[in-house]
């Protein structure tokens, strides 16, 4: 496949990991989806930053949390440019309390929109894919679905999901062309982490092996070698998490 003629849907890519992604795929010659739910000045910004890499790129708003308009955004794109190659399910959210805190609601919103976005936006680009013989799919799941976190179990559940759920699709679609992973970051300097107090900060980085947070585009880097260089690579979580959790 040429990567020039590649069209990526990055969901959740307004700002942070997914920006990040965004902008990394574009690098690699890729028309480049821009989904947001909200930050709709942040989104466009991205899209003009993508463009000025020399390749397209639409904004769409959609609540990927909400199925139909989940599977509204892959048809748009699709009846669009007519094909989607890579699909980044990227959009996630925290709601941290304990569990005696925790709420039904703070537990829905978490599942719903890290877990069932991942489902909707998967089952929705399948068929394109399965026509076209070829796809990537990635997903964006957390060291936290690994190793647990405390007041995380609502968002801990919803990226272990991710990686249960990547290794079920990964089975099924590999007749396919397609292929399926997940890639577990660690803590990584984004907005959320900045709204960490800095003693909480300094506690967490001394847990980690390495000594430091991860930067977005070191996880960037590693979905975009899975986007285009990974053709045997199905089925499996890629760590980049600094050695917090091995």
């Amino acid at each position: 496949m040429s990567q020039a003629r590649q069209v990526a849907i990055v969901t959740g890519s307004s700002r942070g990991i997914g920006r990040t992604i965004a902008l990394e795929l574009a690098r690699r010659g890729m028309s480049i989806v821009v989904n947001y739910h909200s930050s709709e000045s942040e989104a466009q910004g991205v899209a003009s930053e993508v463009r000025a890499l020399g390749v397209d790129a639409l904004c769409l708003q959609a609540n990927v949390a909400d199925p139909d308009q989940a599977r509204g955004l892959v048809e748009q794109v699709h009846a669009q440019w007519g094909r989607v190659d890579v699909m980044v399910n990227n959009a996630g959210i925290t709601r941290d309390k304990t569990l005696r805190k925790l709420t039904d609601d703070d537990w829905l919103q978490v599942i719903n929109t890290n877990l069932g976005s991942v489902y909707y936006c998967t089952t929705a680009v399948m068929p394109i894919m399965i026509e076209q013989n070829y796809g990537r799919i990635i997903n964006i799941s957390s060291y936290v679905g690994q190793a647990g976190n405390f007041g995380q179990a609502n968002y801990g559940a919803s990226k272990g999901g991710i990686i249960a759920f990547t290794k079920t699709a990964a089975l099924e679609l590999a007749r396919y062309g397609i292929t399926v992973n997940a890639i577990a970051p660690g803590f990584t300097e984004t907005e959320m982490l900045s709204k960490v107090p800095a003693e909480v900060q300094e506690k967490i980085r001394a847990r980690i092996p390495m000594g430091r947070f991860g930067k977005p585009q070191e996880v960037a880097k590693v979905v975009a070698f899975i986007a285009t260089d990974a053709d045997y690579i199905t089925g499996q979580q890629i760590n980049v998490n600094g050695g917090v959790y091995m």
